[in-house]
C-alpha cells in the first residue's frame, strides 16, 4: 500500500535556471546556485507522512544574511542557528499547517525535536526570493546547525544525510 502512495507524488513541472547576478547567490553551507539554461524539476507534493517518514536532512542558516534567504515563512522572523529549527519541502509544509509545530528527527542513531519555521520551496527557485538557488527536492528537512549538533554528526559530515522524521503529538 505504501509503495503505491509514494508514487502519487509526481513532478509538477520544470523551471529553467537563470544565472544569478554577481554576488547574489549565497553559497554558505555549500548551497547550489542556479545554472543558466539548466532545467530543474518542481513539485507541489511530498511523499506521504507516516510515523517513520524517510527524508534527506540538509543544512540551512535561518539567520540574517544566511543562505536561507529572507525571514521565515511561519513567523516572519529570523532564527538563531543555535535553535533546532527546520524548513520542510512544500508538500510537507502543507500551506503552513506545520508552522511552529515540532517534528521528531531520527538520524545517526539519535533523535532531536525541531520546530518547523519555514518552507523549502519545491515549486519555485532561481530568483531573488529564493537566493538564486534551485527548487527544493520534495523530500527535504532543511535544518539549522543545532539539529546537526543534536544528532551528534561530526561537523565535517554536515551537509546531507538520510533521516526519518515524524510529527510530534
Amino acid at each position: 500500500c505504501f509503495a503505491v502512495e509514494a508514487d502519487t507524488c509526481k513532478p509538477s513541472g520544470k523551471l529553467k535556471g537563470k544565472k544569478p547576478p554577481p554576488g547574489k547567490c549565497n553559497q554558505e553551507n555549500d548551497s547550489d546556485c542556479c545554472i543558466e539554461g539548466k532545467f530543474y524539476t518542481t513539485y507541489k507534493c511530498s511523499p506521504p507522512v507516516s510515523s517513520h517518514t524517510k527524508a534527506k536532512l540538509t543544512i540551512n542558516s535561518f539567520e540574517p544574511g544566511g543562505d536561507g534567504g529572507g525571514r521565515s515563512e511561519c513567523d516572519n522572523h529570523y532564527h538563531s542557528d543555535d535553535d533546532p529549527v527546520v524548513a520542510l519541502s512544500t508538500g510537507w509544509f502543507n500551506h503552513k499547517k506545520r508552522c511552529l509545530k515540532y517534528i521528531n528527527i531520527h538520524g545517526n542513531g539519535k533523535s532531536v525535536k525541531a520546530k518547523v519555521v519555514d518552507e523549502c520551496d519545491s515549486t519555485m527557485g532561481c530568483d531573488s526570493v529564493h537566493d538564486y538557488q534551485p527548487p527544493c527536492p520534495n523530500n527535504i528537512v532543511d535544518a539549522s546547525k543545532a539539529v546537526w549538533k543534536a544528532l551528534g554528526v561530526p561537523k565535517d559530515d554536515w551537509g546531507e544525510m538520510d533521516i526519518y522524521w515524524s510529527d510530534t503529538d
